[in-house]
């Protein structure tokens, strides 16, 4: 047996899961292409930016209810104590 006859899997599952996500991907930013036209906005900036946070997911209330704030409001007031 050769080394072009032998199968490298982990190469093969890399290059599939690179397929998978880039897909996912292309299939994230179309639904949000399109519903940016559905909504209308006013500008390209505004498209942009709805396309390019497609992949943010939103706070559930767990996440902030009862959390640690880890940043004060503003921090140059808070030094000031």
């Amino acid at each position: 047996m050769s080394e072009h006859d032998v199968i490298d899997f982990s190469a093969l599952e890399r290059e599939l899961q690179a397929a998978v996500e880039s897909e996912q991907r292309y299939s994230r930013e179309n639904e949000a292409k399109l519903r940016a036209v559905s909504q209308r906005v006013g500008s390209y900036n505004e498209f942009r930016d709805l396309v390019l946070a497609c992949h943010l997911k939103p706070l559930e209330k767990k996440d902030k209810d009862g959390a640690p704030r880890k940043q004060p409001w503003n921090p140059v007031t808070s030094n000031n104590k």
